[in-house]
C-alpha cells in the first residue's frame, strides 16, 4: 500500500554527534535533565534496550554521525500510514516493528538530545495515545534523479534519509523489534 505526500508533509533534519538518532516519548524521560542523569538512562546499549523494550524509544541507528533528513507519518487504523510511491522505488530497507506507546507526542533527534523537552535541533510530532508500531524505512534519495545539487546536497523536494511509519499496533501484536541495530546485518 503506497499514500500520497500531504502538501504540508515536509522533512526536518536532525544531527547526531552520537553515532544514533532516535525517536522518543518525552514524558518518559521527564528525570534526565543533565548529562549525569542523561547517562543514568542511556549510556550503555542495555540502558537503550530497556527503553525500546517499554516503548519509550525508537532507534534510527546506522552507526553513523551527521546530518539527517527524517520524515514522520503517523496514520490509523481507518488510514494507515505508508510510504509513497516514490519512497518506496528508493526504499533500502525497512526494520521490523518497534513498539512505540505514545503519551501524544513523539521527539526525534540526536539520542544525545533524548529528555522531556524539544531542544534546539529535536523535531516534534502528534501522534494519537495508544501502543503503536513504528517501523523505520532507510530511503537511499540519492540515487533519484535530480535530488542533488552541484555539491550533493539534497535540493528542495528531495527524499528523506528515513521515513518512520508509526501506525495503531494491531490487536495481539505482541511480538516487537527490540534490538539497538535498527536494521538486520546484511548476510554474508
Amino acid at each position: 500500500m503506497t499514500a500520497q505526500q500531504p502538501l504540508d508533509e515536509v522533512p526536518a533534519t536532525v544531527v547526531t554527534d552520537a553515532g544514533m538518532l532516535v525517536l522518543w516519548d518525552p514524558q518518559r524521560f521527564e528525570t534526565v535533565v543533565d548529562y549525569d542523569t542523561w547517562e543514568d538512562e542511556l549510556l550503555e546499549d542495555e540502558d537503550i534496550v530497556r527503553h525500546i523494550q517499554a516503548g519509550a524509544l525508537v532507534p534510527l541507528n546506522v552507526g553513523a554521525d551527521g546530518s539527517f533528513a527524517v520524515l514522520v507519518r503517523s496514520g490509523t487504523a481507518a488510514a494507515p500510514a505508508a510510504l509513497t510511491d516514490r519512497e518506496t522505488a528508493h526504499q533500502l530497507v525497512a526494520s521490523q516493528p518497534y513498539l512505540f506507546v505514545s503519551r501524544g507526542r513523539a521527539l526525534v533527534g540526536g539520542i544525545e538530545d533524548v529528555s522531556a523537552d524539544a531542544s534546539d535541533g529535536v523535531i516534534e510530532h502528534s501522534v494519537p495515545e495508544g501502543r503503536h508500531a513504528a517501523v523505520v524505512h532507510l530511503i537511499d534519495w540519492q540515487a533519484e534523479a535530480d535530488s542533488q545539487d552541484a555539491v550533493g546536497h539534497p535540493v528542495p523536494g528531495a527524499l528523506p534519509d528515513f521515513v518512520v511509519l508509526i501506525n495503531p499496533a494491531q490487536p495481539g501484536q505482541g511480538t516487537f523489534r527490540t534490538a539497538v541495530n535498527t536494521f538486520e546485518a546484511p548476510n554474508g
